[in-house]
């Protein structure tokens, strides 16, 4: 971590080396071992319990979905590196190979998620404004679908990365890139839409503002307070007020 991280962050660093030592002696090519175990996770397709190791996904893939399911079971306070070197069903010299620990384990977990979660929201790109902005807060508040696991279940470890990033200065500064992205394409749609004379002349800024933070609010009060309506509810009230004041009168 650098030197501008908050105090409370560098606890959570010295917590999250609490198995460090099980690397040996820390140095990625000490141990002999390595190879093999390289080697085990790169070519089998699926361990016995039908998790997916190497040949439909590389080394460090793997470990991301296997940070994915422990932290799901663990959460981000009590997760060690042992609880993720047993979703890969291998011993966590793996894992050490790739990742000077934990923090920069966890670093990499979080780009790849938003990295995934971007990658996914997809928009035809000759949608009309109207439409594109519906499908942009929808994809936001309902979607995409994974494979393995709901959106659901991927926001709820995204919003427990993002709570710790109060204490961590720089993961806060990738959760700030992320929200500026997510908050831009909602500006991109609302400038067409102006310069089409779909919506009324107003300030594109402060309008993607106002969505992005309605979506992140909908999205914490489902995840903390269990409220499974709230996105529903929330979407009724973006298109009844937000949509709606979008709209030209004349």
């Amino acid at each position: 971590m650098n030197d501008s991280q908050d105090g409370p962050a560098n606890e959570s660093v010295e917590s999250l080396s609490d198995d460090a030592n099980d690397a040996g002696s820390g140095d990625r090519g000490s141990d002999r071992t390595l190879p093999q175990e390289r080697s085990a996770i790169e070519s089998d397709s699926s361990d016995r319990s039908g998790r997916e190791t190497g040949s439909s996904k590389d080394t460090k893939e793997v470990i991301m979905e296997a940070t994915f399911r422990a932290l799901s079971k663990h959460g981000y306070n009590d997760l060690r590196m042992r609880d993720i070197g047993e979703e890969l069903d291998l011993t966590r010299q793996v894992i050490h190979y790739h990742f000077d620990g934990k923090y920069d384990l966890m670093s990499s977990f979080l780009e790849h998620t938003i990295d995934q979660y971007e990658r996914s929201l997809v928009v035809e790109g000759d949608e009309d404004p109207r439409t594109e902005l519906r499908a942009r807060v929808d994809q936001c508040l309902f979607g995409p679908e994974f494979e393995d696991f709901s959106h659901w279940d991927r926001i709820k470890v995204y919003h427990e990365l993002y709570t710790q990033a109060q204490n961590d200065a720089e993961h806060r500064e990738v959760f700030n890139e992320h929200y500026e992205r997510v908050r831009g394409n909602i500006v991109e749609v609302v400038e067409e839409g102006i310069d089409e004379g779909v919506f009324r002349d107003i300030d594109p800024e402060r309008m993607s503002q106002l969505v992005t933070d309605v979506i992140h609010a909908a999205r914490g009060r489902r995840i903390s307070l269990g409220h499974e309506d709230a996105p529903e509810e929330t979407r009724e009230a973006i298109d009844e007020s937000i949509f709606k004041s979008l709209e030209r009168t004349e």
